[in-house]
């Protein structure tokens, strides 16, 4: 996942502004954002295994959740935020509801009915039999 590789990078590039939006009440959030940054790149290379793929979409799913207190802090101090519009950082709210449902398609722990089922070979729908 192409989204977890760069957001995992940008927890090293962009480290300052991960630290800023993370909420006060966690402790030690440098480390904190240096590892999340590293689960993400971890959670994104064992997507791309498929030996490892639903491993790694649990994974991310936790992580997500887990980070979404930075969201919500965002959210909830748009004054804190002065660079991005309050709509932006609701918007992000929806983003994280968007990109947990796209872990669990992605890793395989979800499909929608409309795609059928993952793990059954794909029959004809013409019959041979009587009617």
């Amino acid at each position: 996942m192409i989204w977890f590789i760069i957001g995992g990078l940008g927890h090293f590039v962009a480290t300052d502004f991960f630290v800023r939006i993370t909420p006060p009440w966690v402790p030690y959030p440098l480390e904190v954002v240096w590892v999340s940054g590293l689960f993400e790149l971890a959670g994104a290379i064992g997507m791309a295994l498929p030996a490892w793929r639903k491993a790694a979409g649990l994974g991310l799913f936790m992580l997500t959740i887990a980070v979404s207190g930075a969201n919500v802090n965002m959210s909830l101090n748009p004054h804190l935020f002065p660079e991005f519009p309050p709509v932006l950082l609701h918007l992000r709210m929806a983003l994280q509801v968007f990109l947990l449902g796209c872990i669990l398609l992605g890793s395989g722990w979800w499909r929608p009915a409309f795609l059928g089922k993952a793990d059954q070979p794909h029959t004809s729908q013409h019959s041979t039999g009587p009617q």
